[in-house]
């Protein structure tokens, strides 16, 4: 099932009645296609409002405007339980005092009208979704009695016995420890490829969305900021944001600048860049993209090595460094060029990829522009966007639209005025109105973190869940 999504938008009312101005856009013109049969990651860091984004395709939140379509129907002002989605929760919303059969006929169970299967039909639907999650041998227990990813699987399979024509996953992994979130992410992409149901994964985790996903689409404060395959986004990011977003570790970001089609990092010239403008830049490197070497041009001071095995990473140094150190992936052969304190590296340019200083845009040269524009192309024929229209927000834009509201002045005042009748002899002047200073929050004031209402998730199975208020993530 094709989902299509057109200038979806979430605007979520201020708290505060005195500043009503102070709404939240949680999800800002939205556009966005998931072909039939596709694994699509919505992948961002936490308020970027990829959670709202799922709620509204699910119809457990209205979008302030925009439509959404399942293939040629739109859906938008339909009910969650007349769209054929299956939701599964981050917290699974399994009923305890049920078996794991029970839980997975329990949708069964609730169709009326011609929908409504025998027992018969029910038992074997069932039991057909078990073997597909591998827990069929668990039919007769309690959740209490299962792990958490055996858990994840029955939440799972109860959104899959319904036979949805869009499957749901709102950060499905987050409650597991390592070893099962990457066993459970496997079991994920194996289900999707054996079902072909249209599935979008909602995750913070990079690694989680590269890993399995089909498309990613990186989000920012409500906007989408790059869409992609996995590795297409990884090796040709759009901007410095969906640069530093991916990639563990990070890519190391430098101050540099471009003249006469070189690359200056500092005083030392570290790489051509045929074609590129001059211009004060943001240089992105891969921590791949470094080759230690005796004459290199770009030096750093070595502050650690850590070995992993095949790989070493040096761990350095530079003043024109935004990140705290630089990390540079070597082979294990090459640590005899580190003779002191001083690595000096040549780079890869293909893992080299500049920005500008104000836009934080990218700026391609050399071999890169053609290597673009096949991508570009590709993308194109496949349905998808590289990056989508209109102003995209920046690293300085976050406290505007994260912005607190202020407390109302009335309320500072008659604190500042009690201080000033009485003032202690003992304490400077310049301290009588510390209070004006440090309040606690005014009523109706949201801090930043919570600026985007979210609200605790019932433990209520998915397929009740359009009575719950949805995350504004």
């Amino acid at each position: 099932m094709k989902v299509v999504l057109e200038h979806l938008t979430k605007i979520f009312p201020s708290r505060n009645k005195k500043d009503k101005d102070a709404e939240v856009v949680a999800v800002n013109d939205f556009d966005l296609v998931i072909p039939d049969g596709k694994l699509i990651g919505l992948l961002g860091p936490s308020g970027c409002g990829k959670s709202t984004t799922l709620f509204m395709i699910s119809g457990l939140q209205a979008p302030s405007s925009g439509k959404i379509y399942f293939g040629d129907d739109e859906v938008t002002k339909l009910a969650p339980e007349n769209r054929g989605i299956g939701l599964v929760f981050q917290n699974y919303a399994l009923y305890p005092h049920m078996t794991v059969q029970q839980n997975i006929l329990f949708p069964l169970q609730n169709l009326k009208g011609p929908n409504r299967l025998s027992k018969e039909e029910m038992l074997k639907r069932a039991n057909d979704v078990a073997k597909l999650v591998q827990i069929d041998e668990f039919m007769n227990r309690k959740p209490s009695e299962l792990s958490g990813g055996q858990q994840q699987r029955v939440a799972i399979a109860r959104a899959l016995v319904k036979m949805p024509r869009v499957l749901l996953l709102d950060e499905p992994l987050s409650n597991l420890d390592a070893r099962l979130r990457l066993q459970t992410r496997e079991e994920i992409r194996r289900i999707q490829r054996d079902t072909q149901i249209t599935t979008i994964f909602v995750t913070h985790d990079q690694e989680e969305a590269m890993s399995i996903s089909d498309f990613i689409v990186v989000m920012k404060l409500g906007v989408i900021m790059q869409t992609g395959r996995p590795q297409w986004v990884y090796d040709d990011p759009a901007n410095l944001f969906v640069a530093k977003f991916l990639g563990t570790p990070p890519i190391n970001v430098f101050k540099g600048r471009v003249e006469g089609e070189k690359l200056y990092i500092g005083e030392e010239e570290v790489l051509g860049v045929p074609g590129a403008d001059d211009r004060e830049v943001y240089v992105g490197i891969r921590p791949e993209g470094f080759l230690l070497k005796k004459n290199g041009k770009l030096s750093c001071k070595v502050s650690g090595i850590d070995v992993m095995g095949r790989d070493v990473s040096v761990v350095s140094t530079n003043e024109n460094s935004l990140n705290p150190v630089v990390r540079s992936i070597i082979s294990s052969d090459e640590m005899g060029n580190i003779s002191s304190d001083e690595a000096r590296f040549d780079l890869k340019s293909h893992k080299v990829f500049l920005f500008d200083s104000e836009t934080e845009l990218r700026v391609y040269f050399g071999e890169q522009v053609a290597a673009h524009e096949k991508m570009v192309a590709e993308m194109k024929e496949a349905g998808q966007y590289y990056v989508h229209e209109g102003p995209l927000p920046r690293e300085a834009d976050d406290a505007d639209r994260h912005k607190t509201a202020e407390a109302p002045k009335g309320f500072f005042a008659k604190v500042k005025s009690l201080f000033t009748k009485k003032p202690k002899k003992e304490k400077p002047a310049e301290n009588a109105d510390m209070g004006s200073e440090n309040e606690a929050p005014a009523e109706g004031e949201v801090p930043a973190e919570n600026a985007e209402t979210p609200v605790e998730k019932s433990d209520t199975p998915a397929e009740n869940a359009e009575n719950h208020e949805g995350e504004a993530e």
